[in-house]
């Protein structure tokens, strides 16, 4: 128990992120209090700390020791990894990587899109409505949610597993954040388009 204590460090350090996150995305507050240039500097920093800082600490959350569990099924089918002869369950395996590798891609469609500077520092000049944007809201974190539970499978992580669905809550709360400032920002143009746009999911069908 000593040791999986650091999981619980770093699921502590993903909710110490939603108040930096909170505060990177008040663009409007710190503009007003330390002028344009120094206000945006301030949130730039602090998207970047809250962004990079919640991947580091759900990195943390996948390498931390925990109890593993396995799919019983197929069980005697493994894959051997060199380092440490870890093995990866085959079956783990085949469900995994089609979840990691959605998640990856909704997420670097996400950045595509918007651009790296926009993705860390969640300052958008206008609303982007095209592309991934026109299937989902928030396509960066619904990619982040399917990572997370796709490298949990692939690895066994029992704690990371079971922690889903605050990854889940973490992505929602700080979206909601998000969006609650860009109807501040942009006003009637971002109301209609998360009326017309799902915020965690992608729409299946465009209109």
């Amino acid at each position: 128990m000593e040791n999986e204590i650091w999981f619980f460090i770093w699921l502590a350090g993903i909710g110490g992120m939603i108040p930096i996150h909170f505060w990177s995305v008040e663009h409007r507050k710190f503009k007003e209090k330390y002028g344009e240039e120094k206000g945006r500097k301030i949130t730039s920093i602090l998207g970047m700390v809250s962004g990079w800082g919640f991947f580091i600490c759900l990195f943390g959350i996948w390498i931390s020791p925990q109890a593993k569990f396995t799919i019983p099924i197929l069980q005697d089918l493994a894959i051997v990894i060199p380092v440490g002869n870890f093995t990866i369950p085959l079956l783990h395996l085949v469900i995994s990587i089609p979840i990691i590798v959605i998640g990856a891609w909704f997420g670097i469609a996400g950045v595509k899109r918007t651009s790296l500077k926009v993705a860390e520092t969640h300052c958008p000049e206008k609303v982007i409505s095209t592309g991934i944007y026109a299937i989902i809201r928030h396509p960066q974190y619904f990619g982040a949610i399917l990572a997370h539970l796709g490298v949990s499978i692939l690895i066994g992580a029992l704690y990371a597993f079971l922690a889903t669905p605050l990854i889940i809550f973490y992505n929602y709360i700080t979206a909601w954040k998000e969006e609650t400032e860009l109807i501040n920002e942009f006003g009637t143009d971002y109301e209609e388009y998360r009326k017309a746009v799902p915020m965690l999911y992608p729409k299946l069908r465009r209109t």
